[in-house]
């Protein structure tokens, strides 16, 4: 199964050295069989099509869903067209937020402020933990979508439409080291001090980012109709 990957945006060049982030994405997910092909949208470089891939996964991105970029509005259309198609889509932060945006929902800068680091989520019943790093939300969930995750600071932060697509407001690929990287070169004078050093305490607490990945992995395998 061939999974198309969709770059919203580029890691920090001071953590360049661990791969664009198609390359975090493979190795969350490797050991499935899957095949990778990496599109950076960010910079227009689009598929000729939803049917280049089996299935799509659409990254996080320092962009929010609701400015102004030239790839944003293509980048809907083939959301759409993925999603009329049956082809099966995961997005993640960014990705979770442009797909819901894309089928009719809201995406805001929350005024509740940052999630940064471990968050435990509540997700089908049972708590995960998983690292965050987001400020804007999906405020309004697009009519076909269920919930599936949240935790009272993010009512919207896992959401599914049928067995198309599985969206999730956090960040699976990100292992703690990733975390501390953003810390130091996106947080600072960003995020309140505060919210960074309690990320920092809790970096070295275990996280369900693979048992996550192993959910990612089930619904691009699952048998469809």
């Amino acid at each position: 199964m061939k999974i198309g990957i969709l770059m919203t945006g580029h890691p920090p060049d001071s953590l360049a050295a661990n791969g664009r982030y198609d390359a975090y994405f493979e190795r969350l997910l490797d050991g499935n069989g899957f095949e990778f092909e990496g599109w950076a949208v960010v910079d227009g470089a689009f598929p000729h099509g939803v049917d280049a891939a089996d299935g799509w996964l659409i990254t996080g991105s320092r962009h929010g869903a609701y400015e102004a970029h030239d790839w944003i509005p293509p980048l809907e259309t083939f959301i759409r067209d993925a999603y009329a198609a049956g082809v099966p889509m995961i997005g993640v932060c960014f990705g979770h937020q442009i797909i819901a945006q894309a089928l009719g929902g809201r995406v805001e800068k929350f005024a509740g402020g940052w999630s940064v680091g471990r968050t435990e989520y509540e997700m089908n019943g049972r708590q995960v933990a998983i690292n965050a790093w987001h400020q804007d939300q999906v405020t309004k969930r697009p009519p076909q979508a269920e919930v599936f995750a949240r935790t009272d600071f993010c009512e919207n932060a896992g959401l599914v439409y049928g067995d198309r697509i599985w969206t999730i407001q956090p960040h699976p690929e990100y292992d703690s080291d990733f975390i501390d990287g953003l810390i130091e070169t996106r947080g600072r004078g960003v995020v309140p001090e505060t919210l960074l050093e309690s990320a920092r305490k809790k970096m070295d607490a275990p996280t369900d980012r693979m048992a996550v990945a192993r959910t990612m992995a089930e619904f691009f395998m699952k048998e469809r109709a």
